[in-house]
């Protein structure tokens, strides 16, 4: 059975460009995301990339470290980072994991269960699936999971979206409504009565009884 939401994120220890990473140390008091590609020096993999490069300063202000996996080598990855930075505009500050061996891609369910994979030549098609995205919590638990076809590049935004809301539901007795983006209201959780959200929250918006909006909490 794959990855759920609340599993723990499997550890690891894989080369990467930054050199060896142990994942669960490299998580420490912060969120992750770990987003995975089928082979270095492909199109749709380079403008992600560059998307991921270019949000490094919104990656900062929410305590998130962002992890590639790619599936060549450590020296295949400093070179593609070249193209990358150039494409992008801007440098790609972090690290890209070695995950030749499939270790990664494996431990986290990227790959169907029937797959194929050649030692030698092997082609972004045979580890097409390897597309997903985690998102990780500083208690190690999955969060969110995300998976897109090769045709399909991810929109970055959206991952940095629904970050904002893992975080901001983290812990506390609301969820986030369809769209949400920060500073909108928030859904008060059907475990909290009416007295006691509109006590911790303030006036509540009630469109349904099982539906009652609050403003997000400061």
């Amino acid at each position: 059975m794959g990855l759920r939401i609340n599993d723990i994120a499997p550890d690891f220890t894989a080369p990467s460009t930054d050199g060896e990473i142990k994942f669960h140390d490299f998580i420490g008091d912060g969120y992750v995301v770990l987003f995975s590609h089928p082979r270095d020096f492909t199109p749709v993999c380079t403008t992600e990339f560059g998307a991921v490069a270019q949000l490094a300063e919104e990656w900062a202000k929410r305590n998130t470290k962002v992890l590639g996996v790619s599936v060549d080598t450590v020296e295949e990855h400093t070179k593609w980072k070249n193209d990358i930075e150039s494409f992008a505009g801007t440098k790609a500050g972090f690290p890209i994991i070695d995950d030749t061996s499939l270790t990664v891609s494996k431990a986290y369910d990227m790959l169907p269960a029937d797959f194929y994979l050649p030692e030698a030549n092997r082609t972004p098609a045979n580890t097409a699936t390897v597309r997903t995205v985690y998102i990780i919590g500083p208690d190690k638990k999955v969060r969110l999971t995300m998976t897109y076809p090769m045709s399909v590049g991810r929109n970055f935004a959206e991952i940095l979206r629904a970050l904002d809301a893992v975080q901001a539901t983290d812990g506390v007795p609301f969820a986030t409504p369809a769209n949400w983006v920060p500073g909108q209201d928030v859904i008060v959780a059907l475990s909290v009565s009416d007295e006691d959200a509109k006590a911790k929250y303030g006036d509540l918006d009630i469109k349904l009884p099982y539906l009652r909006f609050a403003k997000q909490p400061k």
